[in-house]
């Protein structure tokens, strides 16, 4: 067993986010083959990821506020706090914070092999499609 230091809070970068997104990464592989990541990641109200797709899916665990989640081409779904939501390998979709309040999730995915493409980021989110909150 080992403590894994907590490592610096990181303000997420505009080419992938609009508004302010912070993220607490809390475990990456320690071991060669593992692929688990796991980030505690905050958005301030109003602010979402841009489209992106994971190789294998990602899992979403709502903390507080309320989420909202989109899958290209269905509608906005509001996740509780509590709830989970499942996004399975290659669909593109999108999450972040309702227009008044701060959200805060669990992003959980596994690394491809090749890490680099784990996450594949897309255009950005357009009003009107947050807005179909």
């Amino acid at each position: 067993m080992r403590i894994i230091d907590k490592q610096p809070t990181v303000k997420n970068p505009p080419e992938r986010f609009t508004g302010d997104v912070w993220v607490d990464m809390l475990t990456t592989p320690q071991e060669g083959d593992q692929r688990m990541v796991v980030g505690l990641v905050r958005f301030a109200p109003g602010a979402h990821t841009a489209w992106h797709r994971h190789a294998r899916g990602q899992t979403l665990h709502v903390l507080s506020g309320v989420a909202l989640v989109q899958s290209r081409g269905q509608d906005v779904v509001r996740v509780l706090p509590g709830q989970t939501v499942y996004c399975p390998p290659g669909e593109e979709h999108w999450h972040g914070a309702t227009p008044d309040d701060f959200m805060t999730h669990l992003a959980m995915s596994e690394n491809a092999d090749d890490p680099a493409g784990s996450t594949v980021w897309l255009d950005h989110v357009s009003d009107d499609e947050y807005a179909g909150s």
